[in-house]
């Protein structure tokens, strides 16, 4: 039997994959051209947003030092999951592109709406769907919880309406450069934690404020974010810290918030006593200050993508192993 040549997919291929493949998470650098109507919709969504949130329902689940492994209680954290990563971050997601449409014809052309992939009234209709799909899973889960509060349920209306006020003018914080980055923060942190810990245990002012200082730090990842999208900013005057203090100020601005935010953070733990947890958060820093040396301050336009791949991994087990020092406290 003769040994046939196996062919490989050409470089030009690989590259058509990659790009379909970004197109569908929500990435920068994606495809134009999908057709189906549902891959649309998805790419909305921007799957590769929803990670963090789901991590951030983890977290608050271990910080409320409640949560035990029963299928019960597995099935509960799964459908906050849901809660906090497709529906809400859908719907929010979905919301930006609607009101971010001129910015991205600019920035990224080949985003569902700008390139006419799917009509207004779709768009509209995806975002009544998963905010009410939304809001009703959170009320499912406070009676599922029993509360007697719907601690939840608040919980998933403010998120709504700080995603509405951070995309929709008048207010439209986004075009703040400081507010708009820190309520993505506090999105991205504090919201699914908040969640995560009142499901399973109750939530209280010490875990509220500790999380609104660690979004602090969510505040730095949330300019990483910026620097895609100078260009557009710029013209349309939007004040992201990018367009206000220039490329190489706001990335120091950026990786500052992320490491020493942490820091303040490992420092409370020191002063309740989770000392182990302290160091193990701060090795979890060191890490991060490589890769932004390396990738991000050298080149933040190229690199953020990069940066972000690379170091975000240790940001969000961190987030974890402040969630076991608070549920091991009993805070």
């Amino acid at each position: 039997m003769s040994n046939l040549p196996t062919s490989s997919p050409s470089p030009a291929t690989q590259t058509e994959r990659s790009a379909k493949t970004r197109q569908l998470l929500g990435m920068k650098g994606a495809a134009s051209g999908e057709t189906s109507i549902w891959k649309i919709r998805l790419q909305l969504m921007k799957p590769i947003t929803w990670i963090p949130l789901i991590w951030g329902v983890v977290c608050g689940a271990a910080s409320s030092g409640e949560y035990t492994w029963t299928l019960e209680n597995i099935l509960k954290a799964a459908a906050c999951m849901l809660l906090s990563g497709p529906l809400m971050v859908g719907y929010t997601q979905t919301l930006n592109d609607f009101y971010d449409r001129e910015i991205d014809a600019i920035n990224e052309p080949y985003r569902p709406i700008p390139s006419g992939a799917i009509s207004m009234a779709q768009v509209i209709t995806q975002i009544l769907v998963l905010l009410f799909a939304g809001l009703g899973l959170a009320f499912i889960l406070d009676k599922w919880a029993g509360h007697e509060f719907p601690t939840i349920t608040l919980i998933a209306i403010g998120g709504a309406f700080l995603a509405y006020i951070y995309s929709a003018p008048p207010i439209k914080l986004k075009q703040n450069g400081w507010l708009g980055n820190y309520a993505l923060g506090a999105s991205y942190i504090a919201l699914p934690w908040w969640t995560g810990h009142a499901l399973f245990g109750e939530l209280n002012g010490t875990i509220v404020v500790l999380t609104l200082f660690y979004s602090l730090a969510g505040l730095g990842i949330a300019i990483v974010n910026d620097f895609k999208s100078v260009e557009g900013d710029r013209q349309l005057g939007l004040k992201s810290l990018p367009v206000m203090f220039g490329i190489q100020t706001a990335a120091w601005i950026c990786v500052l918030a992320i490491d020493i935010f942490q820091v303040g953070i490992a420092a409370y733990l020191i002063a309740i006593h989770q000392h182990l947890y302290a160091v193990i958060l701060l090795l979890l820093v060191i890490p991060q200050i490589t890769f932004q040396d390396m990738y991000f301050l050298r080149n933040p336009l190229e690199n953020d993508v990069k940066y972000q791949a690379s170091a975000q991994p240790f940001l969000v087990l961190g987030m974890l192993v402040v969630g076991l020092a608070l549920g091991h406290s009993s805070i």
